[in-house]
């Protein structure tokens, strides 16, 4: 008996090396049954376009976006989805019947883990720092999730209140990091990088307070400096993002496969390589 061709899928970008959604992607297809084959690419930064057109005439059936392509995933994009429209990034692509189909499962592999780690975010009081890509793919799974209200805060305050106008929604502020002295929130979620160069965001110590949860979008082997901070002053819960990053592959599966997987096994694998 002849054996079946996997279906081929790819994570494109640049830089790529250290990419795990390959590792990721297969345990999933292992423990779901699912024939597939998944790589990654090295993909020149104007050759993205060429890239993924060279895959379709390979007969790929989807592709995962990474750094600094999100953004051209969705200019090729023939079809979006509402979470990638809003984010302005696509990171998960689908090519079938001719067409490019293009979707951003990062806020709902956020809103994943948050929920996994027993994180209450109904009619939470939720501080988003950081107004950038990372912020922006995020708040449209928030929302739906129904806080009471988040709080975008950034350096430069013109910029979360952009934000706030794009997405329009009455439970979005805008506040420099400067004017959170008196406020208290149930979730701070860090979607800034300062974690991947050993810093902080400047914000009040006062904003930690002994029922609020922290996360970081960012993971290592160690607490990101954040996180220990938030500790540090008492934080009840501390997260960071390896659940986000493998929740966000889940989602991706799904679209792909229609098969919905375990992630938990995953994110423990991942967690003991990091040790």
């Amino acid at each position: 008996m002849t054996q079946q061709t996997p279906d081929q899928y790819r994570v494109f970008g640049n830089p790529i090396e250290h990419s795990r959604s390959p590792d990721i992607h297969h345990i999933f297809a292992l423990k779901s049954q699912q024939h597939i084959n998944y790589q990654k690419q090295l993909v020149d930064i104007d050759g993205f376009s060429n890239a993924v057109t060279d895959f379709i005439h390979q007969d790929g059936k989807g592709a995962n976006v990474t750094v600094p392509f999100k953004e051209q995933a969705l200019a090729l994009s023939d079809e979006l989805t509402e979470r990638a429209s809003l984010a302005g990034a696509v990171n998960t692509l689908t090519f079938k019947e001719g067409k490019i189909f293009g979707d951003n499962t990062d806020g709902e592999g956020l809103v994943q883990d948050l929920i996994t780690n027993n994180v209450s975010l109904k009619n939470s009081r939720i501080l988003l720092l950081g107004a950038g890509g990372a912020a922006r793919g995020v708040l449209l799974p928030l929302l739906a999730h129904m806080p009471h209200s988040i709080v975008i805060a950034n350096r430069t305050v013109s910029k979360a209140d952009k934000l706030c106008q794009h997405f329009a929604d009455i439970r979005l502020s805008a506040s420099g990091y400067q004017d959170l002295e008196q406020q208290s929130f149930d979730v701070i979620i860090n979607a800034t990088s300062a974690s991947l160069s050993g810093n902080l965001p400047p914000i009040p110590t006062s904003i930690i307070r002994q029922n609020v949860v922290c996360y970081d979008m960012v993971y290592g082997k160690n607490e990101t400096p954040f996180l220990q901070w938030a500790k540090e002053h008492g934080a009840i819960k501390v997260i960071d993002g390896l659940g986000m990053l493998v929740g966000q592959a889940a989602v991706s599966f799904e679209v792909w496969r229609g098969v919905t997987p375990e992630v938990q096994p995953v994110i423990d694998k991942l967690r003991a390589a990091l040790t």
